[in-house]
């Protein structure tokens, strides 16, 4: 499970439908409808927040926002708690600089082989999701570096 903290801009086709369906299955763990993936390390972040649904809907809400913009098609009724106002969602979780940085570098691995057309647009210092704001500090405790 990849729930990406880059901005979504980044991602390729294949990377930004995989991290819609990990979400969605993150969110139904954090649902309670699943046995599954309970303890996935990512999952933390999401249980630190007070509404881990609605934040995690919000999360999905900015990501069908960039695909929407792309031209694709994904079924916003899959939003468990879609959030009623989205920019209160903007920055609300911490991402550290190292942990954007090891998630851009994995990145850039997975396009340099699938898809290199799209590495053009990962910046050198790239950007979280709208929903986080970068804060120093090394790579996420949660993370499986």
């Amino acid at each position: 499970m990849r729930v990406w903290s880059l901005h979504p801009r980044y991602l390729d086709a294949s990377g930004l439908v995989a991290c819609w369906r990990e979400t969605l299955l993150a969110q139904k763990v954090l649902r309670g409808l699943t046995r599954g993936y309970t303890k996935h390390p990512q999952l933390q972040r999401w249980r630190e927040q007070a509404e881990p649904v609605e934040a995690i809907g919000a999360y999905l809400h900015f990501l069908h926002a960039e695909a929407t913009a792309r031209g694709y098609r994904f079924d916003a009724s899959r939003i468990a708690v879609p959030p009623t106002n989205p920019d209160r969602w903007l920055g609300v979780m911490s991402v550290s600089e190292g942990q954007l940085a090891l998630e851009r570098e994995h990145l850039r691995a997975k396009l340099e082989a699938r898809s290199p057309e799209a590495l053009p647009r990962l910046d050198d210092v790239a950007l979280p999701h709208p929903l986080f704001a970068s804060v120093p500090g090394r790579v996420a405790a949660w993370e499986r570096a």
